[in-house]
């Protein structure tokens, strides 16, 4: 059933619904999202409402637009997993900013509006990869998923 188009668009949109369901169980375990992580859910909710509808609706448009849902949140991962190891500066509204010639009274006021969760600190890590890394590593899988429903015949679905 996995080589069918069908199974393959089943298979792709699962992923996505796992990974959200897996965000929202580390959430319950304790595990609150930075802005990022929040961000990088998005792109799965639309992938595993698209999976449902090309499963009734014929066309490799949906396809398409899935494989870019989840490539979409695959580089928002990479962005973060970035952030997260200091390659580069995050968004402000949740990354440190820089302290360097700051006067006391401008660093309590950083200090003061800091995020409760940042994007720059690692939450949680397995196998040397963070949340992010690992949301990065399995959404660019599940685009492959989503290319070869749309390299799969039509017919054979």
């Amino acid at each position: 059933m996995i080589s069918t188009r069908k199974g393959l668009i089943v298979s792709a949109a699962a992923g996505s619904a796992l990974l959200l369901a897996g965000a929202f169980i580390f959430q319950a375990l304790g595990y609150a999202p930075c802005e990022m992580c929040v961000w990088q859910r998005y792109p799965h909710a639309v992938a595993a409402v698209l999976g449902a509808l090309a499963v009734v609706v014929p066309g490799p448009a949906l396809l398409a637009l899935g494989a870019l849902a989840t490539l979409t949140t695959a580089g928002i991962g990479g962005y973060h997993v970035g952030v997260e190891q200091g390659w580069w500066q995050g968004p402000s509204s949740c990354s440190a900013g820089a302290v360097d010639g700051l006067d006391p009274d401008a660093l309590f006021d950083q200090i003061m509006a800091a995020p409760l969760i940042r994007c720059d600190e690692i939450a949680w890590q397995f196998a040397g990869l963070s949340m992010a890394g690992w949301n990065m590593v399995l959404s660019l899988m599940i685009a492959g998923v989503w290319v070869a429903a749309l390299r799969v015949r039509p017919t054979s679905a």
